[in-house]
């Protein structure tokens, strides 16, 4: 049973890392083993805790972009035409990840959350990432400039983080990189764009395992979705400010670092992606 500590822990790694370009799911397939938690009687629940707690990523975001998502919800209503031009790009964004994600979910749980392609992904994130740097990419459009196509490009490109391991923050911030966004901005669409998809994984996990969750009580629930929140905000306001300064290849290179732990651990038998299969 997963205890208030376990939940919290999970709540923090998952807050800190949902955002940041570095692969939420390597880091607590991680965490998850040092906490002797990734046995076969645990995973209906932990699959389940691993997702719900993405609510507090949610929420940091409401919290911290309030004002643009108060101009999301008055565009619906005609009164701020920005507002409503960036809501249908988040829109068309999004959607090429439900058309793929959805009829693939149980694919992909079946055949991808193994250690070879966990790891892959996070080897050709970094590697991507590294370069993407080194040969200068680096836009000059605010997200007001955004338009359709460019959003569509950024949702197709939002459809590799279904492959656990690569990171939807990774993708959508290199995506809107490689449009001509500026790196604060293509940041923004990221946290915003993570509002729909990341709702959406919750709905859709509550709705398919609510049994395994109701196992796990209120208490260890909240508690985690309350610390992700709080670690989720803390680290959307530092990326801002690093991506800015230092661009995305210390990201790379600590993406290629943890796939060498993750290596390690595996080689040594003290981490187990057996439960996610």
């Amino acid at each position: 049973m997963l205890e208030g500590w376990h939940a919290a822990v999970l709540g923090l790694v998952e807050g800190i890392t949902e955002y940041l370009p570095v692969s939420s799911t390597g880091h607590l397939i991680l965490v998850e083993s040092l906490l002797g938690l990734d046995g076969a009687d645990t995973k209906p629940a932990l699959d389940a805790f691993s997702i719900v707690i993405q609510g507090g990523a949610i929420l940091a975001v409401l919290g911290l972009y309030w004002v643009r998502v108060l101009a999301l919800l008055r565009g619906v209503v005609g009164q701020d035409p920005a507002g409503l031009r960036l809501l249908v790009n988040l829109v068309i964004a999004f959607l090429p990840a439900v058309a793929v994600g959805v009829p693939l979910d149980h694919w992909i749980e079946a055949h991808l959350f193994h250690p070879v392609p966990v790891i892959a992904a996070l080897v050709g994130g970094g590697v991507f990432m590294i370069a993407l740097d080194r040969n200068g990419v680096r836009g000059e459009r605010s997200i007001e400039q955004l338009d359709w196509r460019h959003a569509l490009a950024i949702g197709a490109m939002q459809c590799a983080a279904l492959w656990p391991g690569t990171s939807r923050s990774m993708v959508v911030i290199a995506g809107g990189m490689l449009v001509g966004l500026r790196v604060r901005d293509a940041a923004e669409f990221s946290f915003l764009l993570g509002l729909p998809t990341l709702g959406g994984a919750c709905a859709y996990k509550l709705l398919r395992e609510h049994e395994a969750i109701a196992q796990l009580g209120v208490g260890p629930v909240v508690l985690g979705i309350a610390v992700a929140t709080v670690s989720a905000a803390l680290a959307v306001r530092w990326l801002v400010g690093f991506l800015n300064n230092h661009g995305l290849e210390p990201f790379g290179w600590y993406r290629l670092g943890l796939a060498a732990v993750l290596c390690m651990g595996v080689w040594l038998g003290w981490v187990e992606f057996g439960h996610l299969s």
